[in-house]
């Protein structure tokens, strides 16, 4: 199949996943079973700053300019949102003085996708997969702010936040579409995407639930 093709049917794939959630199923996940806006935050914060070095971790071994400035647009955006959900954190009363984020180590995504080697196998597990999960997670986040009464938050995510993270998952969709011309490159863009979804903390509950998906080793 073409490559337009190919992404249009890699993205309807996430797609018939992420319908199967519920209302909350990715913050549950995320938080494990914790939803609260402040638990929640602090998680975000993990996941910016992960999103932020693997696009700087990648850039330099990435060939293709296209892609070296999408990775630098993310690392760039990611940790604006970092500093802005911490700022948010602040007002809301947390002690961010002794915080950090990967304290306790980096997650099995971050160091699942830190594994890969080419160039669409990176944008397919990293901004094409991932930021698919940021734009239902955030959806679900600004909903349950709303529902408690923190519209300041929400409105974070649903002006600034929320955006730019889609427009991430768009510009990768681009690349794919220009560079999975050939069966192989299919091949590699497809099973990235498929195990980031696996791995991704959201959307464990799905694994019995899916076909196609492999679990990835935590260690």
């Amino acid at each position: 199949m073409d490559s337009k093709q190919f992404v249009a049917k890699l993205f309807g794939e996430m797609e018939d996943l992420f319908a199967r959630l519920g209302q909350h199923d990715t913050l549950e996940a995320e938080a494990e079973g914790k939803v609260e806006v402040i638990t929640l935050l602090k998680l975000a914060l993990k996941s910016e700053l992960e999103a932020s070095e693997l696009a700087a971790f990648w850039m330099p071994t990435t060939p293709e300019v296209d892609a070296k400035r999408l990775l630098a647009e993310q690392c760039g955006d990611e940790m604006k949102h970092y500093e802005l959900i911490s700022q948010r954190l602040t007002e809301l009363g947390a002690d961010l003085g002794e915080f950090n984020p990967v304290g306790e180590g980096y997650s099995p995504l971050y160091r699942y996708l830190r594994s890969l080697q080419t160039t669409v196998e990176r944008i397919a597990g990293g901004p094409f997969a991932c930021e698919a999960v940021a734009r239902i997670r955030n959806l679900q986040f600004i909903d349950f702010c709303r529902s408690a009464g923190d519209y300041r938050t929400a409105e974070m995510y649903e002006t600034v936040i929320q955006p730019e993270e889609v427009h991430h998952h768009i510009r990768a969709r681009e690349i794919l579409e220009k560079y999975c011309t050939t069966p192989e490159a299919q091949e590699l863009a497809t099973n990235a995407c498929r195990s980031a979804l696996a791995v991704a903390d959201e959307l464990r509950s799905l694994k019995e639930m899916t076909t196609g998906l492999h679990a990835i080793p935590m260690s």
